[in-house]
């Protein structure tokens, strides 16, 4: 698969096919991906904690927010959760300031993921002390964001913006629409 072929697959799955495990190993092999890519500075300072525990993955469900465009949905059903997530943390004693690494960091870890016939979203609406204290995180690390992983089971249409309108959507048949702006509308 090309490049533009993994980024235009890489979409911001919510809902999966939970019974598809993810291996430890597996995950491990998409953080090398983050391992290698570049880091201000070089500083490295990004840790990664990573959950493929079903158990654990159902206390960690109820501490984050999903979709916040879709107003009248609470997330995945129980079947439709991640199957693993992987806790993007930034090391404060190497360096307060990550700068944008963990976009980069997440990003490779995503196109591992598509790569390998995963998905993932990108979550930062997180009761993060609660997280802490589940997971027991060190005070050291700062909680950035989670990455939830999974075999995707929805489809996304991506679509031009219309009216402005950039939210996503679901329509009947459950498809999740993403609006983006055309390429014309970006380059100045």
């Amino acid at each position: 698969m090309s490049i533009k072929q993994l980024i235009a697959k890489s979409r911001s799955y919510r809902r999966f096919y939970e019974n598809q495990e993810i291996q430890f190993e597996q995950l491990k092999s998409w953080i090398n991906l983050a391992r290698l890519s570049p880091s201000a500075r070089n500083m490295q300072s990004l840790r990664y904690k990573i959950i493929n525990n079903k158990e654990i993955n159902q206390q960690i469900f109820p501490l984050l927010k999903w979709a916040g465009y879709l107003e009248n949905w609470n997330g995945p059903q129980e079947g439709e959760r991640p199957s693993a997530y992987i806790i993007v943390l930034n090391d404060e004693e190497l360096s307060s300031n990550y700068y944008c690494d963990d976009g980069i960091a997440s990003q490779s870890i995503i196109l591992g993921a598509v790569e390998d016939g995963f998905g993932a979203c990108i979550i930062a609406a997180i009761k993060r002390e609660e997280l802490r204290n589940l997971l027991q995180i060190p005070e050291k690390y700062k909680i950035i964001h989670l990455i939830a992983l999974g075999k995707p089971k929805e489809n996304i249409i991506i679509e031009e913006v219309s009216n402005n309108d950039i939210k996503y959507w679901r329509d009947l048949e459950e498809n999740h629409h993403v609006p983006k702006r055309k390429l014309e509308d970006l380059i100045i």
